[in-house]
Protein backbone atom coordinates (compact mmCIF):
# COMPACT_ATOMS: atom_id res chain seq x y z
CA UNK A 1 0.00 0.00 0.00
CA UNK A 2 0.84 3.36 -0.79
CA UNK A 3 1.56 6.27 1.40
CA UNK A 4 -0.61 9.44 0.79
CA UNK A 5 1.25 12.03 -1.59
CA UNK A 6 0.77 15.22 -3.12
CA UNK A 7 -2.55 16.70 -2.80
CA UNK A 8 -4.21 14.25 -0.17
CA UNK A 9 -1.62 15.26 1.99
CA UNK A 10 -2.00 18.96 1.63
CA UNK A 11 -6.25 18.52 2.06
CA UNK A 12 -6.02 16.66 5.15
CA UNK A 13 -3.40 18.69 6.81
CA UNK A 14 -5.56 21.85 5.95
CA UNK A 15 -8.84 19.77 6.80
CA UNK A 16 -7.19 19.65 10.30
CA UNK A 17 -5.89 23.23 10.47
CA UNK A 18 -9.10 24.54 9.79
CA UNK A 19 -10.93 22.13 12.03
CA UNK A 20 -8.46 23.12 14.98
CA UNK A 21 -9.12 26.82 14.31
CA UNK A 22 -12.95 25.77 14.28
CA UNK A 23 -12.73 24.01 18.04
CA UNK A 24 -11.04 27.88 18.96
CA UNK A 25 -13.51 29.62 18.02
CA UNK A 26 -15.88 27.77 19.34
CA UNK A 27 -13.92 27.72 22.66
CA UNK A 28 -13.89 31.54 22.54
CA UNK A 29 -17.65 32.15 21.34
CA UNK A 30 -18.52 30.63 24.44
CA UNK A 31 -20.22 27.59 24.08
CA UNK A 32 -20.56 26.23 27.43
CA UNK A 33 -21.31 29.90 29.20
CA UNK A 34 -24.09 29.10 31.45
CA UNK A 35 -26.56 31.42 29.87
CA UNK A 36 -29.88 30.33 28.21
CA UNK A 37 -29.14 29.72 24.36
CA UNK A 38 -31.22 31.67 22.12
CA UNK A 39 -32.00 30.43 18.79
CA UNK A 40 -29.54 32.37 17.00
CA UNK A 41 -26.80 29.99 19.46
CA UNK A 42 -28.09 26.83 18.17
CA UNK A 43 -27.63 27.93 14.77
CA UNK A 44 -24.27 29.10 15.05
CA UNK A 45 -23.11 25.59 16.81
CA UNK A 46 -25.34 23.93 14.62
CA UNK A 47 -23.23 25.23 11.55
CA UNK A 48 -19.81 24.54 13.49
CA UNK A 49 -20.98 20.79 14.11
CA UNK A 50 -21.71 20.36 10.79
CA UNK A 51 -18.58 22.08 9.31
CA UNK A 52 -16.86 19.58 12.04
CA UNK A 53 -17.98 16.47 10.31
CA UNK A 54 -17.55 17.64 6.89
CA UNK A 55 -13.78 18.64 7.49
CA UNK A 56 -13.44 15.50 9.66
CA UNK A 57 -14.18 12.97 6.72
CA UNK A 58 -11.88 14.67 4.14
CA UNK A 59 -8.74 12.63 5.38
CA UNK A 60 -11.93 9.56 5.27
CA UNK A 61 -12.33 10.51 1.85
CA UNK A 62 -9.25 11.26 0.51
CA UNK A 63 -7.17 8.26 1.31
CA UNK A 64 -10.07 6.02 0.42
CA UNK A 65 -8.68 2.98 -1.28
CA UNK A 66 -10.16 2.81 -5.21
CA UNK A 67 -10.11 -0.33 -7.72
CA UNK A 68 -8.09 2.23 -9.91
CA UNK A 69 -4.92 4.48 -9.11
CA UNK A 70 -5.64 7.20 -11.24
CA UNK A 71 -9.01 7.48 -10.56
CA UNK A 72 -9.90 10.94 -8.39
CA UNK A 73 -13.31 10.19 -7.64
CA UNK A 74 -13.01 9.96 -4.02
CA UNK A 75 -10.51 12.92 -4.00
CA UNK A 76 -13.10 15.67 -5.76
CA UNK A 77 -16.04 14.22 -2.99
CA UNK A 78 -12.72 15.24 0.02
CA UNK A 79 -12.15 18.41 -1.61
CA UNK A 80 -16.02 18.95 -1.89
CA UNK A 81 -16.09 18.06 1.81
CA UNK A 82 -13.51 20.81 2.34
CA UNK A 83 -14.98 23.13 0.76
CA UNK A 84 -18.11 22.54 2.52
CA UNK A 85 -16.69 22.25 5.87
CA UNK A 86 -15.07 25.51 5.84
CA UNK A 87 -17.92 26.86 4.32
CA UNK A 88 -19.75 26.13 7.13
CA UNK A 89 -16.96 26.91 10.10
CA UNK A 90 -16.52 30.89 8.47
CA UNK A 91 -21.01 31.07 7.96
CA UNK A 92 -20.76 29.85 11.48
CA UNK A 93 -18.09 32.76 12.83
CA UNK A 94 -20.01 35.40 10.61
CA UNK A 95 -23.92 34.64 11.90
CA UNK A 96 -21.87 34.73 15.62
CA UNK A 97 -20.97 38.11 14.96
CA UNK A 98 -24.20 39.15 15.01
CA UNK A 99 -25.54 36.87 18.03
Amino acid sequence: MQSPTGSVVALSSAASTVFSIGMVFLGYWGLNESTKWRPLDVVVAALAICGFVCLASVPWFATKPSHDPDEAAALRIARRAFLLGVSAEWLAIVVSLFA
